[in-house]
């Protein structure tokens, strides 16, 4: 190939000894917030105490921000902005803003769930965000959320997690009975109503009253006993089922992490830990771990509420200038993932315009489906600076799209700035098996993206 012609670079390939030794301490650490943060409740929680232990603040609005601060906002406990106020002009140089998101697909108790069948106590669920369905039949599930208590009280919930824990289980059929079930569709043999989830099979037998000796009294009465709680209490809950499984390494040479979440908890990692190792001041920086893009980026914790406006907002009007101008010389990564090429399903994807795992960050200019609908398409003069930026400070990075055209496709919190007149480009890792319970990325991606953020924000 000649000196002319583009070609992707491993960054295995190329690595040294001490960026391999980066690469996987690195790893390390994103491993732990994996574990750590299942949602997006648990997620806020752990960044908040981060963000304390590097001496930001907590923000309230009126307040006024000064070159220097370091401050975060808790968006209700399932959204938070990271803020750091830099020396240069706002009106002039913008802001520098890191958009992830750190919800995931996954399967939510209805508000009126428990049931009994057959001396099995169930409860009733709705799946949140696109999943394939038949994936999350038969897989260890653990118990997560927050329930509010009749008396006001706030309980957190997280069940499964400990090994002494029980788990939590949807069935599906044994082979030998499934003749009907495989004549079916892939995404028609398990229906949502059928995403029921196992609680329990021993009846209350020692109730006073002989109808209350059932499984899901039983259950209730653990529930009261163990944490308080009330069948009516569920009204007031949202209690969501994830995988139980913990981060691993993938193969024989580790290069890989297996791991519920990845989707978008591996661009929200890099994007904080880049901003509180990044030593310069110049620019103001603002990082946002949004919530509900999986549905959409709508409700008070999405990327389409006003409260990312009413912040950029009290920036400007700390700094005297118009929000209106320092919004035009903003700049924004929407940091979110890409489909990575997949050797075992590769005719879904182009391959000269897919995304490698190993191969470093991966830009996608444009997402959406068909005819690039739903995108912001980044600007040929925005790739040209995000290409010069990434190239003079030594990021491995390539550019891909989300399958070949016409096969299907996905959006991403970028259309949301970018109307808000912010130039606004995806970036972020490949992910094999994308909204699967248990994906898998490329060690060298997570810490080649952390690099481009920092690059972003220096």
């Amino acid at each position: 190939m000649s000196e002319l012609a583009y070609k992707r670079t491993n960054v295995y390939e190329i690595a040294d000894e001490k960026l391999m030794k980066e690469i996987f301490d690195y790893a390390e650490g994103y491993k732990t917030f994996l574990d750590e943060g299942k949602t997006e409740r648990e997620v806020c929680n752990y960044v908040v105490a981060a963000a304390e232990a590097k001496g930001y603040k907590p923000f309230t609005f009126g307040t006024k921000l000064n070159v220097g601060d370091k401050v975060y906002y808790n968006n209700r406990g399932k959204n938070i902005y990271l803020i750091r106020i830099g020396k240069k002009d706002v009106a002039k140089h913008g802001i520098r803003i890191l958009a992830s998101h750190i919800d995931s697909p996954r399967i939510d108790l209805k508000q009126v769930p428990l049931y009994e069948a057959e001396g099995i106590a169930m409860a009733k669920t709705h799946y949140y965000g696109g999943i394939r369905k038949y994936q999350w039949a038969t897989i260890p599930l653990a118990l997560h959320g927050a329930v509010i208590l009749k008396n006001g009280e706030k309980l957190e919930v997280k069940i499964g997690e400990d090994d002494n824990d029980p788990v939590f289980y949807i069935s599906d059929l044994l082979p030998h009975l499934a003749a009907k079930q495989n004549a079916k569709p892939l995404g028609e043999a398990i229906e949502g109503e059928g995403l029921n989830i196992w609680f329990g099979n021993i009846p209350y037998t020692t109730a006073e009253n002989e109808k209350d000796k059932t499984v899901k009294e039983n259950v209730l009465k653990i529930l009261n006993e163990k944490y308080g709680m009330e069948e009516a209490d569920f009204l007031s809950a949202e209690l969501s089922l994830v995988p139980a499984f913990k981060a691993k390494d993938i193969g024989f040479d580790r290069a890989l992490i297996g791991a519920y979440g990845h989707d978008d908890r591996v661009c929200s990692y890099p994007a904080y830990t880049a901003l509180f190792d990044e030593i310069s001041e110049e620019n103001t920086v603002m990082v946002v771990l949004a919530d509900k893009e999986e549905i959409g980026s709508e409700g008070v914790s999405g990327m389409q509420c006003a409260i990312f406006n009413d912040l950029l907002n009290e920036i400007a009007a700390s700094a005297g200038v118009s929000a209106a101008a320092m919004r035009a010389n903003s700049l924004c990564l929407s940091a979110d993932v890409n489909a990575g090429f997949d050797p075992n399903f590769p005719e879904v994807l182009e391959k000269q315009n897919a995304t490698y795992i190993s191969h470093g960050a991966g830009v996608t200019k444009f997402t959406g489906a068909r005819g690039k609908s739903g995108s912001s398409d980044a600007d040929a003069e925005y790739m040209g600076f995000i290409r010069k930026l990434f190239d003079e400070n030594g990021v491995i990075w390539q550019t891909g799209e989300l399958g070949k055209v016409d096969v299907g496709g996905g959006g991403t919190v970028a259309k949301y700035i970018a109307n808000m007149n912010i130039s606004t480009v995806d970036i972020g890792v490949a992910v094999i098996s994308m909204h699967a319970p248990y994906e898998v990325v490329s060690k060298a991606d997570v810490y080649e993206t952390y690099l481009a953020f920092r690059a972003f924000i220096k």
